[in-house]
């Protein structure tokens, strides 16, 4: 490798940054050397790092001495899970080390409250939003007091409603009307069960309809909208089963998915425009530097509707669209920071992402005591076979001291094919899958030609239905 040399920081938890490290590595300018902050030693990271040091808790003081011990060496940053984000690891890394990093500062940590999210919605595109109401603890001193307000909500807006704790939770503590309960009651005792966590609540209309996932990366003066993802949310088969981090997602061979159309990704694009001007104000906002829109869309028969917002690259999501960017990722993030983004370019390929997890995860099994090796061997052994278009990205897995690699409690390793369309990418993906050598399941129908047809349809008849999330 020839070009110049860089030194990158890449704060790690799961498959999301071992896709991240990969795009980068593929420079073809630079000669590229990673400092990794991981969860766990993820082989992949470890593999290919100049040094790297096991975090568990993320914590972003430990970060940033890090980041300070070799900042002599370090060029920026990136940071791919919201923890740290939230908690302002950018703020801290910038103001004691000088190390530019690529995610938002804590201020633009957007996730961070589900109601602030609502309420910005509802300043800058108020047609995007459902119904809602935040039912914060500290307002209401008894039991009674609190169902009384929520059965005046419901009498008002109905009672298919989904059910959320305000803070980040990992997609836990989320319940659905017709998925998690069927009457107020037990509505009810849902909600008492975050309530009494000491968590705010956020009551929302049900949105039905078909999921998007729109990402972009930014350098706080413009957008650079990248293609359209499908993420699939429930762990089992046909979506049925618990609400995960995402068991898959796929990617078609244009910017939007098979049941969209153009003019449902330009609707998209000016919904989140509106809000980025909202928060951008005039000129530039360099603080929204990264991936400050990540947003989960509903396309319902009233039109896109925003259900959720986050200040990161989506997982499995961005595994989607790095394998196949034309542009050199590095030359990316240098533009990110220097504030010269232009648009992003991508191969006319199909991905399909499918992720392998633990026996007990999601709730396929209850316990599981067994052998909780992970054997990725035959897997790689593909990829020659595929040409490159097999990509093998561990998340949730660790390296240990007998020089075996154990799948942990998330979700071990996915894999992404990429092809001609999304048929191909899905052959690709469940190949590599299967020679994964361990006590792993994973959903079979990710990108499958029913479930997206099926998409298509609902589209089509115009009153949609689906899942909230």
């Amino acid at each position: 490798m020839t070009g110049e040399k860089v030194g990158i920081l890449v704060i790690s938890y799961g498959s999301r940054a071992a896709a991240v490290i990969d795009a980068l590595s593929r420079s073809e300018n630079y000669e590229v050397r990673f400092y990794v902050a991981d969860k766990q030693r993820n082989p992949f990271n470890v593999k290919h790092a100049e040094k790297h040091v096991v975090i568990p808790d993320l914590d972003v003081g430990k970060i940033c001495d890090f980041v300070a011990t070799n900042k002599n060496d370090i060029d920026f940053g990136i940071c791919c899970p919201e923890k740290p984000i939230i908690e302002g690891v950018r703020d801290v890394v910038e103001s004691k080390t000088g190390v530019a990093m690529i995610c938002p500062t804590k201020r633009y940590a957007i996730e961070e409250s589900k109601a602030s999210q609502r309420y910005l919605i509802e300043e800058c595109c108020a047609e995007a939003n459902p119904g809602f109401k935040l039912f914060p603890c500290a307002e209401y001193e008894s039991v009674s007091e609190v169902k009384s307000a929520v059965w005046e909500f419901l009498d008002e807006i109905g009672n298919e409603v989904a059910v959320k704790p305000d803070k980040p939770a990992a997609g836990k503590g989320v319940g659905v009307w017709g998925d998690h309960f069927t009457s107020r009651e037990q509505l009810f005792e849902h909600f008492m069960s975050i309530f009494d966590g000491g968590s705010d609540v956020i009551i929302e209309e049900k949105m039905e309809g078909e999921e998007s996932s729109f990402q972009a990366f930014c350098d706080g003066k413009r957008l650079a909208v990248l293609p359209e993802t499908r993420d699939y949310k429930r762990a089992f088969d046909v979506d049925l089963g618990q609400n995960t981090g995402g068991m898959g997602s796929y990617k078609d061979n244009k910017d939007w998915l098979p049941f969209m159309d153009k003019s449902d990704r330009e609707e998209e694009e000016k919904l989140v425009q509106k809000i980025f001007s909202r928060l951008r104000g005039n000129g530039s906002n360099e603080e929204l530097r990264g991936m400050p829109f990540y947003v989960a869309f509903m396309h319902t028969g009233e039109g896109a509707k925003i259900l959720e917002i986050n200040s990161r690259p989506g997982d499995p999501e961005i595994q989607n669209v790095l394998p196949v960017l034309k542009s050199d990722f590095v030359d990316i993030c240098f533009r990110m920071i220097e504030g010269n983004l232009s648009r992003i370019e991508c191969e006319e390929k199909a991905t399909v992402v499918t992720y392998a997890v633990p026996m007990d995860y999601g709730g396929y099994r209850e316990k599981f005591s067994g052998d909780k090796k992970v054997d990725l061997s035959s897997a790689y052994a593909l990829q020659e076979k595929y040409d490159d278009n097999l990509r093998i990205y561990p998340g949730s897995m660790e390296l240990r001291e007998d020089g075996y690699t154990y799948a942990l409690g998330s979700r071990t390793v996915c894999t992404v094919g990429i092809g001609e369309d999304i048929a191909e990418a899905r052959g690709i993906s469940l190949d590599g899958i299967r020679n994964i050598d361990g006590a792993l399941w994973n959903r079979g129908d990710i990108g499958a030609e029913y479930h997206i047809q099926r998409s298509v349809k609902r589209m089509q008849r115009g009153a949609v239905s689906g899942l909230a999330v």
